[in-house]
């Protein structure tokens, strides 16, 4: 999709058709829609679609009233679902240029941002690998200069575009099938995309963590015929404005069977998605080397696969982490949290000042919050509300769950400093519990994506599958960054 701004008047915009958002409690007199609104067609709620074709008073072949509910509520986060659900509807008609247009009260540069990412989160499909001719994309997507003047414009569809493709390069990553994607092809994609954006990339191959001690991480990987892959990218400032170093650390399993502890055969095919905090990781640090904040950025993205081969890691073992920890292996579903352990310990040892984890850990954190809210942890709580501001700003909602010491005492084991599981009950806190003591003092915010990183349906503004989540807070962590 081609993205344009269009410095002439909305109504001489020249496109198969023109987006324009309407509110609740408010009417539309142009374009004919007076009566539409009058007869209760019309409301202006959240994501109401309403096309008029040949509508009287602009260039535009038709306009789309596209609800956006409440003005008072109104923020950039709803633009960006609306625009997402409008390019979505217009791209199933075959629609392929379309003009967005909005009140001047809001023609910023963060709702211009999130207009375009609304545009490319909508247009991308998870249809890769289908064979047929009826694929619908858009061609241009075109922006109007509004009341603010073409200063604010360039900026929000700059960042808007590098948010939103940053998004869908992670989607795309998680979208790829566990035979397409092992831990040396997405080693692999990250070192294309580091060479792409000008950043450091180096990988550990399975001996280079055999001489550092990740004996956490190789254990989860000992079952599978492919061999680990320790991603580490590195972003450098020119002029770095901050001390501080923040480290990613993303979660990358390829695929995840449960191992010995083999999970159930129903939905297992998800299971792709399990490296899907490792992709965020590498969608983040795309759109960070783009938008050049003032500090270090490094991201460490442990990837394997978790199969039960014959040489498979089995409950009951005990390693001994590169901290020097050792693990009892009470349950090998639990392996996200093994290969954060060490490379939590790794990113530390590299300097970090400040660490953010994300990683599809459990399912007791969609119990506990649906699929609607990240599980947030951490450990300091300035840490904490940076993460909550940056998410707040890109609206992404996150949820604090406590950390509390005594909940490690579920994590007893009578043969090692600690168990990788601790029961039924508070699965999503335990396995927080489980990764700070390998954050040890350094501030940190663990985010448990496993009910967010997947759409199990379509929504009006986003295809099922994969949802980029936590890439637009990261980046915004880093960009807002004050000491």
């Amino acid at each position: 999709m081609q993205i344009k701004i269009e410095l002439v008047p909305l109504d001489l915009l020249e496109a198969d058709a023109l987006i324009v958002p309407v509110f609740e409690g408010t009417k539309e007199e142009r374009f004919g829609a007076g009566d539409l609104f009058d007869a209760g067609e019309v409301s202006g709620k959240s994501l109401e679609l309403t096309l008029l074709h040949h509508p009287p008073g602009v260039a535009a072949k038709r306009v789309l009233l596209a609800g956006a509910g409440k003005s008072e509520k109104f923020q950039p986060a709803e633009l960006r679902k609306v625009v997402g659900a409008a390019v979505r509807l217009l791209k199933s008609k075959s629609v392929k240029r379309i003009a967005f247009g909005i009140d001047p009260d809001y023609a910023t540069a963060d709702y211009v941002s999130a207009a375009v990412e609304g545009a490319l989160l909508g247009d991308y499909e998870t249809d890769r690998y289908k064979t047929g001719n009826d694929k619908k994309s858009v061609d241009e997507f075109l922006v109007g200069a509004w009341g603010t003047g073409p200063d604010e414009s360039p900026a929000g569809v700059s960042r808007g575009r590098i948010l939103g493709e940053a998004q869908n390069f992670t989607r795309s990553l998680v979208n790829e099938p566990g035979n397409l994607l092992t831990p040396a092809i997405m080693a692999e994609a990250a070192r294309q995309m580091a060479s792409a954006h000008q950043l450091e990339c180096q990988v550990l191959d399975r001996a280079q963590m055999e001489e550092l001690g990740m004996r956490a991480l190789l254990g989860v990987a000992q079952g599978s015929a492919e061999p680990p892959a320790f991603i580490v990218i590195r972003y450098k400032p020119e002029k770095a404005e901050s001390a501080a170093h923040l480290g990613l650390v993303g979660k990358g399993v390829t695929f995840d069977t449960g191992g010995i502890s083999i999970k159930p055969a129903d939905s297992m095919e998800k299971m792709k998605y399990d490296m899907a905090g490792g992709a965020a990781m590498l969608g983040a640090m795309q759109a960070i080397a783009q938008l050049k904040p003032a500090m270090a950025v490094s991201a460490f993205i442990p990837c394997v696969e978790n199969m039960p081969g014959s040489r498979a890691q089995r409950p009951g073992d005990i390693v001994a982490a590169m901290s020097g920890k050792t693990i009892e292996v009470i349950n090998t579903d639990a392996e996200g949290r093994l290969i954060l352990a060490d490379a939590l310990t790794y990113a530390r040892r590299q300097g970090c000042t400040h660490l953010v984890d994300a990683a599809t850990l459990t399912g007791a954190v969609s119990v506990a919050l649906g699929h609607l809210n990240v599980g947030l942890f951490a450990n300091d709580e300035g840490m904490r509300d940076r993460v909550l501001r940056a998410a707040k700003a890109e609206g992404e909602r996150m949820w604090t769950l406590p950390l509390e010491d005594d909940y490690k005492d579920y994590l007893k084991s009578a043969f090692a400093d600690l168990a990788n599981v601790g029961g039924r009950y508070g699965g999503a806190v335990t396995a927080a519990v489980f990764l700070k003591e390998f954050a040890e003092d350094t501030p940190w915010v663990h985010l448990d994506i496993a009910g967010t990183a997947w759409l199990d349906e379509n929504k009006p503004f986003l295809a099922k599958g994969p949802t980029g989540v936590a890439v637009r807070t990261l980046t915004r962590l880093a960009t807002d960054w004050k000491d």
